[in-house]
Protein backbone atom coordinates (compact mmCIF):
# COMPACT_ATOMS: atom_id res chain seq x y z
CA UNK A 1 0.00 0.00 0.00
CA UNK A 2 1.29 3.42 -0.93
CA UNK A 3 2.20 6.18 1.85
CA UNK A 4 -0.92 8.06 2.37
CA UNK A 5 -1.12 12.18 2.32
CA UNK A 6 -3.25 13.80 4.63
CA UNK A 7 -4.18 17.87 5.04
CA UNK A 8 -5.88 18.78 8.19
CA UNK A 9 -7.03 22.62 8.43
CA UNK A 10 -6.92 24.36 11.90
CA UNK A 11 -3.89 22.75 12.73
CA UNK A 12 -1.99 25.20 14.90
CA UNK A 13 -3.30 23.83 17.80
CA UNK A 14 -6.51 21.54 19.53
CA UNK A 15 -7.90 19.48 17.58
CA UNK A 16 -6.64 20.13 14.48
CA UNK A 17 -2.82 19.40 15.95
CA UNK A 18 -3.90 16.47 17.36
CA UNK A 19 -5.22 15.05 14.61
CA UNK A 20 -2.13 15.91 12.77
CA UNK A 21 0.25 14.33 14.46
CA UNK A 22 -1.98 11.28 15.15
CA UNK A 23 -2.38 10.70 11.31
CA UNK A 24 1.63 11.04 11.46
CA UNK A 25 2.26 8.47 13.67
CA UNK A 26 -0.19 6.53 12.02
CA UNK A 27 2.28 6.35 8.87
CA UNK A 28 0.37 9.47 6.64
CA UNK A 29 2.42 12.23 4.87
CA UNK A 30 1.29 15.55 6.70
CA UNK A 31 0.45 18.95 5.72
CA UNK A 32 -1.31 21.24 8.10
CA UNK A 33 -3.31 24.88 6.98
CA UNK A 34 -3.94 27.30 9.44
CA UNK A 35 -3.95 31.21 9.53
CA UNK A 36 -0.68 31.07 11.83
CA UNK A 37 2.33 29.86 11.57
CA UNK A 38 2.56 25.52 12.92
CA UNK A 39 5.69 25.62 14.76
CA UNK A 40 4.30 23.50 17.71
CA UNK A 41 2.73 21.42 15.35
CA UNK A 42 5.52 21.15 12.81
CA UNK A 43 8.01 19.89 15.41
CA UNK A 44 6.45 16.65 16.49
CA UNK A 45 5.92 15.61 12.71
CA UNK A 46 9.18 14.57 11.08
CA UNK A 47 7.52 15.28 7.00
CA UNK A 48 5.33 18.03 7.53
CA UNK A 49 4.68 20.80 5.29
CA UNK A 50 2.97 23.83 7.17
CA UNK A 51 0.50 25.81 4.84
CA UNK A 52 -0.13 29.70 6.05
CA UNK A 53 -3.49 30.48 4.29
CA UNK A 54 -7.47 31.48 4.75
CA UNK A 55 -9.20 28.48 3.94
CA UNK A 56 -12.14 30.92 3.11
CA UNK A 57 -9.86 32.08 0.64
CA UNK A 58 -10.05 30.17 -2.75
CA UNK A 59 -6.99 31.90 -4.46
CA UNK A 60 -4.63 30.87 -1.01
CA UNK A 61 -6.25 27.34 -1.23
CA UNK A 62 -5.00 26.55 -4.47
CA UNK A 63 -1.83 27.85 -3.73
CA UNK A 64 -1.45 26.10 -0.62
CA UNK A 65 -2.78 22.72 -2.42
CA UNK A 66 0.44 23.31 -4.75
CA UNK A 67 2.57 23.22 -2.05
CA UNK A 68 1.23 19.99 -1.43
CA UNK A 69 1.21 18.49 -4.21
CA UNK A 70 5.24 20.17 -4.69
CA UNK A 71 6.14 17.93 -1.93
CA UNK A 72 3.94 15.01 -1.83
CA UNK A 73 2.77 14.10 -5.29
CA UNK A 74 -0.66 13.36 -4.46
CA UNK A 75 -2.97 13.59 -1.59
CA UNK A 76 -5.69 11.30 0.18
CA UNK A 77 -7.59 12.69 3.11
CA UNK A 78 -8.69 15.73 4.12
CA UNK A 79 -9.69 16.67 7.28
CA UNK A 80 -12.37 19.94 7.51
CA UNK A 81 -11.09 21.09 11.38
CA UNK A 82 -10.88 24.81 11.15
CA UNK A 83 -13.69 26.90 12.37
CA UNK A 84 -14.98 29.82 14.74
CA UNK A 85 -16.78 29.19 18.06
CA UNK A 86 -19.64 32.06 18.21
CA UNK A 87 -21.82 32.17 21.48
CA UNK A 88 -24.31 35.23 21.74
CA UNK A 89 -27.99 35.53 22.00
CA UNK A 90 -29.94 35.44 19.13
CA UNK A 91 -30.83 38.94 19.38
CA UNK A 92 -27.51 40.27 19.55
CA UNK A 93 -25.70 38.33 16.43
CA UNK A 94 -25.36 40.33 13.43
CA UNK A 95 -25.62 40.00 9.82
CA UNK A 96 -21.54 39.86 9.79
CA UNK A 97 -20.97 37.27 12.75
CA UNK A 98 -23.68 35.22 11.50
CA UNK A 99 -21.86 35.14 7.47
CA UNK A 100 -18.23 35.20 9.02
CA UNK A 101 -19.44 31.87 10.84
CA UNK A 102 -21.00 30.22 7.84
CA UNK A 103 -17.91 31.09 5.95
CA UNK A 104 -15.33 29.59 7.91
CA UNK A 105 -17.30 26.83 9.72
CA UNK A 106 -19.25 25.75 6.14
CA UNK A 107 -18.18 27.18 3.05
CA UNK A 108 -13.96 26.64 3.62
CA UNK A 109 -15.00 22.61 3.68
CA UNK A 110 -16.46 23.37 0.32
CA UNK A 111 -13.87 25.16 -1.16
CA UNK A 112 -11.14 22.58 0.35
CA UNK A 113 -12.89 20.24 -0.80
CA UNK A 114 -13.75 21.34 -4.45
CA UNK A 115 -9.84 22.51 -4.41
CA UNK A 116 -8.78 18.48 -3.16
CA UNK A 117 -11.42 16.32 -5.02
CA UNK A 118 -9.78 15.86 -8.62
CA UNK A 119 -6.37 14.26 -6.81
CA UNK A 120 -8.57 12.23 -4.43
CA UNK A 121 -10.34 11.10 -7.69
CA UNK A 122 -7.16 11.02 -9.60
CA UNK A 123 -5.61 8.72 -6.45
CA UNK A 124 -8.71 6.31 -6.65
CA UNK A 125 -9.15 6.52 -2.81
CA UNK A 126 -10.03 9.30 -0.80
CA UNK A 127 -11.45 9.78 2.50
CA UNK A 128 -13.02 13.42 3.98
CA UNK A 129 -13.74 14.29 7.03
CA UNK A 130 -15.66 17.05 8.74
CA UNK A 131 -15.46 17.70 11.97
CA UNK A 132 -19.51 18.77 13.03
CA UNK A 133 -20.65 19.35 16.40
CA UNK A 134 -22.67 17.56 19.22
CA UNK A 135 -24.66 20.91 19.46
CA UNK A 136 -27.14 20.54 16.15
CA UNK A 137 -28.53 17.72 19.07
CA UNK A 138 -28.41 19.86 21.72
CA UNK A 139 -29.56 23.10 20.57
CA UNK A 140 -27.85 25.58 22.75
CA UNK A 141 -30.16 29.21 22.45
CA UNK A 142 -26.95 31.31 22.72
CA UNK A 143 -25.40 29.59 19.81
CA UNK A 144 -28.07 29.96 16.38
CA UNK A 145 -25.31 30.90 14.48
CA UNK A 146 -22.51 27.53 15.04
CA UNK A 147 -25.38 24.79 15.10
CA UNK A 148 -26.44 26.12 11.93
CA UNK A 149 -23.39 25.85 10.44
CA UNK A 150 -22.46 22.47 11.65
CA UNK A 151 -25.96 21.33 10.63
CA UNK A 152 -25.07 22.34 7.63
CA UNK A 153 -22.07 20.57 7.50
CA UNK A 154 -23.79 17.84 8.23
CA UNK A 155 -26.04 17.88 5.47
CA UNK A 156 -22.73 18.31 2.95
CA UNK A 157 -21.83 15.08 4.15
CA UNK A 158 -24.68 13.01 3.59
CA UNK A 159 -24.94 14.40 0.29
CA UNK A 160 -21.13 14.29 -0.96
CA UNK A 161 -21.59 10.93 0.54
CA UNK A 162 -23.60 10.13 -2.61
CA UNK A 163 -22.14 12.08 -5.31
CA UNK A 164 -18.28 10.44 -4.46
CA UNK A 165 -19.34 7.14 -3.21
CA UNK A 166 -18.41 5.83 -6.99
CA UNK A 167 -15.14 7.15 -6.77
CA UNK A 168 -13.87 5.05 -4.22
CA UNK A 169 -14.36 8.72 -1.44
CA UNK A 170 -16.06 8.49 1.60
CA UNK A 171 -17.32 11.49 3.59
CA UNK A 172 -18.58 10.97 7.00
CA UNK A 173 -18.46 13.47 9.56
CA UNK A 174 -17.06 13.42 13.50
CA UNK A 175 -19.65 15.48 16.13
CA UNK A 176 -18.02 16.32 19.57
CA UNK A 177 -19.16 17.70 22.81
CA UNK A 178 -17.43 20.29 24.23
CA UNK A 179 -13.77 19.98 23.17
CA UNK A 180 -10.98 21.78 25.53
CA UNK A 181 -8.75 23.85 23.59
CA UNK A 182 -7.61 27.02 24.37
CA UNK A 183 -10.18 28.68 21.71
CA UNK A 184 -13.46 26.96 23.85
CA UNK A 185 -11.71 27.95 26.75
CA UNK A 186 -11.40 31.72 25.61
CA UNK A 187 -15.13 31.65 24.44
CA UNK A 188 -16.95 29.73 27.49
CA UNK A 189 -14.80 30.08 30.07
CA UNK A 190 -12.33 28.28 31.91
CA UNK A 191 -14.87 26.24 34.13
CA UNK A 192 -18.37 26.96 34.12
CA UNK A 193 -18.83 26.46 30.34
CA UNK A 194 -17.53 23.12 30.68
CA UNK A 195 -19.45 22.49 34.01
CA UNK A 196 -22.68 22.65 32.01
CA UNK A 197 -21.66 20.41 29.27
CA UNK A 198 -20.39 17.87 31.82
CA UNK A 199 -23.54 17.94 33.45
CA UNK A 200 -25.81 16.99 30.13
CA UNK A 201 -23.50 13.90 29.60
CA UNK A 202 -23.67 10.86 30.66
CA UNK A 203 -19.79 9.78 30.61
CA UNK A 204 -18.58 12.09 33.12
CA UNK A 205 -15.44 14.54 32.56
CA UNK A 206 -14.57 16.82 30.21
CA UNK A 207 -13.51 15.95 26.35
CA UNK A 208 -9.88 16.16 25.20
CA UNK A 209 -8.63 16.35 21.68
CA UNK A 210 -6.97 13.06 22.31
CA UNK A 211 -10.61 11.44 22.72
CA UNK A 212 -11.63 12.17 18.91
CA UNK A 213 -8.05 10.63 17.49
CA UNK A 214 -9.23 6.94 17.84
CA UNK A 215 -12.35 8.17 16.25
CA UNK A 216 -10.76 10.00 13.22
CA UNK A 217 -8.13 6.76 12.60
CA UNK A 218 -11.28 4.81 12.35
CA UNK A 219 -13.24 6.82 9.87
CA UNK A 220 -10.11 7.32 7.56
CA UNK A 221 -8.93 3.73 7.67
CA UNK A 222 -8.51 1.40 4.98
CA UNK A 223 -11.08 -0.86 6.29
CA UNK A 224 -13.73 1.72 6.53
CA UNK A 225 -14.50 1.65 2.70
CA UNK A 226 -17.94 1.08 3.66
CA UNK A 227 -18.64 4.04 6.24
CA UNK A 228 -20.25 7.05 4.40
CA UNK A 229 -22.07 9.73 4.80
CA UNK A 230 -22.41 9.57 8.41
CA UNK A 231 -22.11 11.68 11.75
CA UNK A 232 -20.41 9.69 14.55
CA UNK A 233 -21.97 11.63 17.46
CA UNK A 234 -18.91 11.36 20.26
CA UNK A 235 -19.85 14.06 22.59
CA UNK A 236 -20.10 11.24 26.14
CA UNK A 237 -23.64 10.41 26.08
CA UNK A 238 -24.73 13.70 26.09
CA UNK A 239 -29.02 14.04 26.96
CA UNK A 240 -30.65 15.98 24.03
CA UNK A 241 -33.10 18.44 24.85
Amino acid sequence: METRTALVTGAAQGLGQEFAVALAGRGYRVAGLDLVPQPDTAEQILDYVELIADATDETQVHAALERVLAQFGTLHVLVNNAGVYAESAFEDTTPEEWRRVMRVNLEAPFLMTRAVLPYLKAAGWGRIVNIASATVLTAPPTMVAYTASKAGLIGFTRALASALGPYGITVNAIAPSLVRTATAERTVGADDGFEHVRAQQVVPGTQEPADLVSTLLYVVDEGSGFLTGQTLNVAGGSRYS
